[in-house]
């Protein structure tokens, strides 16, 4: 009760403490209101000067007074400065109990975002954020001289050079200034100049040409031509629904394909075929062949199927034949007007052989080389000369330029077979002789194509220059140095008539020197050297020596010389091997000398054989173990065993060295360089496990790398040197037996 009462006690007393400090803070707002209006009133009154500061100051309650008895004007004043401020200014609950209270005009300092005149029993609505005011707008001129001086980001750029450039177009001493031209018929703002005057106003936009592509004319078909419109499209509705087709592979309508398509007409008068690459890729082309071999009518086509029509006389075909697979049409449709590419194409390739009619790409029809003679009876190939001063071989810049004119030519040859192709070379020199460039395609699901065979055998028959061969096509160039059959016959023509004028020549100059008789004084000593002579006397003083020597005895000297030769080749191979030999020694000897093995310590623990056995089976459970490499056994090893015996006492070092005495060279070594004991050495699937022994007194040493090891980098070259002088020594061996 005593604890409750004080608890009251002193909350009223906590509660007047709060409303006396209110009270205070009121009491001074209160009178610095007082100040400031009286300063309002001063500047609001218009019938007060300035010379109305230095009067002496009325009292505050006549001041008061005074205000209160004339509320318009305040009440006015209020009114405009509520209008300007965002903020409205909502009357006090207290106003209206106190009608005769004081009316006062309080300043808004500048940090505050409120109105300017605000009364006792008025507030600011502050729920709404106020607008921010806007900047003034700044003039043209302003604008030109602040653009040196204003900030620019990415001052390094092209970006900001050509701002900083047209800022400083834009300045005032640059600027030139014109009046204004009004005309009836356009209207120009700038200067004088003719680059300004044709300038286009900003509101007036180019007018942009659009080429639109030019769609494919739609090839009118033979259907189209003969079929009414009624049963066309009959055709083409059930053909839609078609799902049973005849499949068109890589090699294209052949004669099963034809027999397929027949054997569909039988029992319904449309067969539907899907085409497989290369004939998919030109739907066009596929029906010209199947219309041409099946002597049908394509009535639909679909992505890379179409649907054949028998006709309305199939019958009658049927019995007459109509097998008429290559006719006097191999060109298109009767009536089709060629473009100037297939004309000339075509005369082209007129008098080489016979048409490739399964032809995939557009026209004209490339000529079939498997029906070309495989033989040519008495073919040469032709006769080459090179150009005075010239270069045959073909620079990097021709080559291109010929592979670029390559491409837009047509396709003169289809090829399906590797070797016997003298009839596909004879007609390729005759076509040089009107084109520089052969271009062969190959040919699409013929088995065992190898086109590196068909190149190399053109070659050898023309002697032309490959310019491309893939799995597609063959170029060949004709080559510099090509000479024309015509050409040819002239210059050996020209060939045969000086070698005649030479013959007539010497006949005529020996003549001449029968007919002189010269009278040779025999006592005159003349000189053999030189003449023909001489060379007889050699001939028959020495001839004989040559003839005297038997086959076998040329044979032999040849051996010898064989012989000798390899032996100087194998001298020179074993100086090189033990030079190597020797150079891999002596940097083996100076790795060695910095490896200072450790020896056994003499005070060794002593483990019964119940311990070893123990320890034998706790290192065989162990999943974790250290293997060794080709490196053998380096300062990182020893650092590995002590981490793996800071964990357990026993750990397990696996070797893949062969032979066992290796292995147990490798297990005393961890021994004695790591302080522990050796458990066991046992034989594994692959390799064997070596198995140490922390030892009962074992501390964990301060530090881990042994100075008297090898390094880690050290230890891989000691190895590479070591293979290196096995692997000479072995072939060594191998050449000496």
């Amino acid at each position: 009760m005593v604890s409750s009462t004080r608890d009251i006690s002193s909350v009223h007393h906590q509660s007047n403490w709060c409303n006396w400090k209110r009270v205070s803070a009121a009491g001074l707002v209160i009178g610095s209101l007082t100040k400031i209006s009286i300063l309002l009133q001063m500047q609001c009154n218009s019938s007060t000067t300035l010379f109305s500061f230095f009067l002496p100051r009325p009292p505050t309650s006549s001041f008061i007074s005074s205000s209160s008895s004339n509320p318009k004007s305040f009440t006015n004043c209020s009114q405009s400065s509520n209008h300007n401020n965002p903020h409205p200014i909502l009357p006090s609950p207290d106003s209206h109990s106190h009608p005769n209270a004081a009316t006062a005009r309080i300043p808004t300092p500048p940090w505050v975002k409120g109105p300017l005149r605000l009364q006792p029993h008025e507030l600011a609505n502050l729920s709404n954020n106020p607008p921010k005011p806007r900047k003034p707008l700044e003039s043209a001129e302003e604008k030109a001289d602040k653009a040196l001086t204003a900030k620019e980001s990415g001052v390094r750029g092209k970006k900001a050079m050509s701002k900083i450039v047209r800022s400083i177009e834009t300045l005032p001493g640059n600027q030139q200034q014109s009046p204004v031209v009004v005309d009836s018929s356009s209207f120009s703002l700038g200067s004088s100049d003719s680059d300004d005057a044709n300038k286009k106003l900003p509101w007036v936009r180019e007018e942009k040409v659009v080429r639109y592509r030019l769609k494919k004319d739609k090839v009118v078909t033979q259907a189209e031509l003969v079929l009414d419109q009624d049963l066309l499209e009959r055709l083409r509705a059930e053909a839609a629904r078609m799902r049973i087709w005849v499949k068109v592979k890589k090699l294209g309508v052949t004669q099963r394909v034809v027999d397929e398509i027949k054997s569909a007409w039988e029992t319904n008068e449309l067969a539907m075929a899907k085409f497989d690459l290369p004939l998919c890729r030109n739907m066009d082309r596929a029906r010209e062949i199947v219309e041409l071999k099946t002597g049908g009518l394509v009535v639909w086509t679909w992505k890379d199927s179409l649907v054949v029509y028998r006709g309305c006389n199939y019958e009658v075909a049927k019995n007459s034949g109509i097998s008429n697979m290559v006719d006097d049409d191999i060109y298109g449709i009767p009536g089709e007007e060629l473009s100037l590419f297939q004309r000339e194409g075509d005369r082209l390739l007129e008098g080489l052989g016979p048409r490739f009619v399964d032809w995939w790409m557009p026209k004209p029809l490339p000529v079939d080389a498997d029906l070309l003679p495989e033989v040519v009876p008495g073919y040469m190939p032709p006769s080459r000369r090179w150009p005075p001063y010239g270069r045959p071989q073909l620079k990097d810049t021709e080559l291109t330029s010929l592979r670029k004119l390559a491409r837009i030519l047509p396709t003169h040859f289809v090829l399906g077979r590797n070797r016997r192709l003298q009839g596909l070379a004879f007609a390729i020199l005759k076509l040089w002789q009107n084109s520089n460039i052969a271009k062969i395609a190959i040919k699409w699901g013929v088995p065992n194509t190898d086109n590196e065979q068909m190149a190399n055998e053109l070659k050898r028959l023309t002697g032309g220059v490959l310019l491309l061969r893939n799995k597609f096509f063959i170029i060949l160039y004709r080559g510099k140095d090509y000479l024309p059959s015509e050409v040819a016959t002239l210059v050996s023509e020209r060939e045969t008539e000086i070698r005649r004028c030479h013959l007539d020549e010497e006949s005529s100059r020996k003549k001449a020197a029968d007919s002189v008789h010269i009278v040779v004084d025999p006592s005159l000593n003349s000189s053999k050297t030189g003449t023909l002579d001489e060379f007889r006397d050699i001939q028959n003083k020495f001839g004989g020596l040559v003839k005297g020597k038997k086959e076998n005895e040329l044979q032999l000297e040849a051996e010898k010389a064989n012989l000798e030769r390899e032996l100087r080749i194998q001298e020179r191979k074993l100086f090189i091997l033990e030079m190597k030999i020797e150079n891999s020694m002596r940097e083996l000897t100076k790795l060695n000398s910095e490896w200072v093995p450790a020896e056994n310590d003499a005070d060794r623990e002593i483990l019964t054989d119940e311990e070893r056995e123990c320890f034998r089976k706790i290192a065989q459970k162990l999943r974790s173990s250290l293997v060794l490499g080709r490196r053998g056994v380096f300062d990182g090893v020893v650092e590995g065993l002590y981490q793996h015996w800071k964990h357990r006492e026993v750990v397990k070092v696996i070797t893949m060295q062969r032979t066992f005495t290796q292995v147990i060279y490798t297990a005393k070594s961890l021994e004695a360089e790591s302080g522990g004991i050796l458990v066991s050495v046992e034989k594994l699937s692959k390799g064997h496990a070596i198995i140490l022994y922390r030892g009962k007194n074992y501390r964990r040493p301060q530090k881990f790398h042994s100075e008297n090891l090898l390094t880690k980098r050290e230890a891989l070259q000691r190895s590479i040197l070591m293979q290196r002088i096995g692997v000479s020594r072995y072939s060594l061996f191998i050449s000496s037996m």
